[in-house]
């Protein structure tokens, strides 16, 4: 309707998705080459939710590099589907929250999001009973503390120190062993992402959260709200192709339209994209 109104051009339903279609697989090229500069990114904030395909549960993945952002449509939720985009042998630092299966990546450094953790904290402090809030309490104020020696700007030998007695005192935290379960669950997630909760303390350029992967879901799930995911494996390809498109160059300061252009004239060039290597 509005391209007849504007232009007297009449676009049926299909006809607009077979377009779709034809420059999601022209920009395929491009997408592997995001694929690639996401991998050799210094650090990646990961975030996946619920999506759907053909009616059935599936997952939404959103991953952000230093200069690229991929989605992924997958039928999972764990490793396998993290590793088929960053790859096993990611080497980055993984900016996740405390989803088991991001732990795997071996190689990688990580850093667990503070958000979440405090979150949890204040959700705990609000449900507690008396002398229940003493642990989540103690949590909140080691992570908030890690936060005001990031915003103080130090540096050198007074960001080590100050780095040091925020790890001490996540070890003592770590020993608690308290007797109300919720806190027992929390000292023992604690036991397992304290040797990730302060790699934003120790490597220039790494977030205490993954916000911006979370930031990158958001628009995904405005269109989630009006229709639900996609009908076809076809058309959510389709979405995270011209979606990941679409996401890197809103995040290099480039002209989408100029970009999709680009590549629907010559999908052996990804236009105004700064990728690794040769163009794609």
């Amino acid at each position: 309707m509005i391209l007849k109104e504007l232009g007297g051009m009449s676009v049926t339903p299909g006809g607009l998705q077979q377009a779709l279609h034809r420059l999601a697989g022209d920009a395929d090229r491009t997408q592997q080459a995001l694929r690639a500069a996401l991998r050799g990114s210094m650090a990646v904030s990961a975030d996946e939710t619920g999506w759907r395909v053909a009616g059935r549960k599936a997952w939404l993945w959103a991953y952000v590099g230093d200069q690229a952002s991929v989605y992924d449509i997958a039928g999972g939720r764990g490793y396998d589907q993290a590793a088929a985009v960053l790859g096993a042998d990611f080497t980055g630092v993984l900016e996740r929250d405390g989803w088991a299966p991001y732990r795997r990546f071996a190689q990688a450094s990580h850093q667990s999001c503070l958000a979440h953790l405090l979150r949890r904290a204040s959700g705990m402090i609000q449900d507690a009973v008396a002398g229940q809030a003493k642990v989540p309490h103690a949590l909140r104020r080691i992570l908030k503390d890690a936060l005001a020696v990031r915003d103080a700007g130090l540096h050198g030998e007074a960001l080590a120190r100050e780095a040091t007695r925020l790890e001490e005192r996540l070890e003592a935290f770590c020993r608690r062993t308290p007797s109300h379960q919720p806190n027992r669950r929390l000292v023992a997630h604690l036991r397992r992402e304290a040797p990730h909760l302060l790699t934003f303390l120790k490597v220039d350029g790494v977030e205490a959260t993954n916000w911006e992967a979370e930031q990158a879901l958001r628009a995904m799930l405005c269109n989630r709200k009006q229709w639900g995911g996609n009908k076809a494996w076809a058309g959510a390809r389709t979405t995270a192709v011209l979606g990941s498109v679409l996401r890197t160059s809103v995040q290099q300061a480039a002209d989408p339209i100029q970009v999709l252009t680009g590549i629907q004239h010559d999908s052996k060039v990804a236009s105004q994209l700064v990728l690794p290597g040769p163009a794609p």
